[in-house]
């Protein structure tokens, strides 16, 4: 800018070489665009590459952390002959993670079964849907009810299998609980609502 203002011979000279250096680098950038481009295109790969290698990285870190958490229980599996006190661990897991409610569908509800639902939160309601002929559990559930919170008694008799319903999600349970880990039993979280089962029962 000096050089442009001042009139000497020096001044000049610096103008003419200033000139004819942005002539040089524009002329460099023309015959070079193509490279340019492909850098361009390259950074702007790079740039995609990293934010998915950081969305990758997130999912990983999300995945182990759940894997890590011991609260997260299995959706499906099996009970082999055996693994009582993994089925034990497993549904007493599931009475603690309760918030609301608790129902247990099972016609061969027993005092195991009711010390298992004494694990489950303060303020979380405990009901048990069982066949009316079994008359020891009315009188399991009375001596309980006397010293420890409550646990309502229903009766029915148009279920066949075993359900847990833990506040709005549903378990399939393919045994009575008092008898899982003694034979194979399958058990699986299921995706209808719990309404669909209890408005049902009779």
């Amino acid at each position: 800018m000096l050089s442009s203002v001042l009139r000497s011979k020096t001044a000049i000279e610096v103008n003419i070489r200033v000139m004819r250096v942005f002539t040089e680098m524009r002329s460099f950038l023309i015959s070079n665009a193509h490279m340019f481009q492909r850098l361009e295109t390259l950074e702007h790969h790079q740039l995609l590459l990293q934010k998915h290698l950081s969305e990758t990285d997130k999912k990983i870190e999300e995945v182990l952390t759940r894997l890590d958490d011991k609260e997260i229980a299995p959706i499906e599996g099996f009970f082999f002959e055996g693994q009582i006190f993994d089925a034990y661990t497993l549904i007493s897991d599931l009475v603690r993670k309760a918030d609301r409610r608790i129902i247990l569908i099972d016609n061969y509800v027993d005092d195991h079964v009711l010390k298992i639902l004494d694990k489950r939160k303060d303020g979380v309601s405990a009901t048990v849907y069982t066949n009316p002929r079994n008359s020891q559990i009315n009188l399991d559930i009375r001596r309980h009810n006397a010293q420890y919170p409550e646990i309502y008694l229903r009766h029915c008799t148009n279920v066949h299998d075993r359900f847990l319903i833990i506040d709005d999600t549903v378990y399939f349970i393919g045994g009575s609980i008092k008898d899982l880990g003694k034979k194979i039993v399958a058990f699986s979280q299921m995706h209808q609502s719990p309404d669909d089962i209890l408005s049902k029962l009779r």
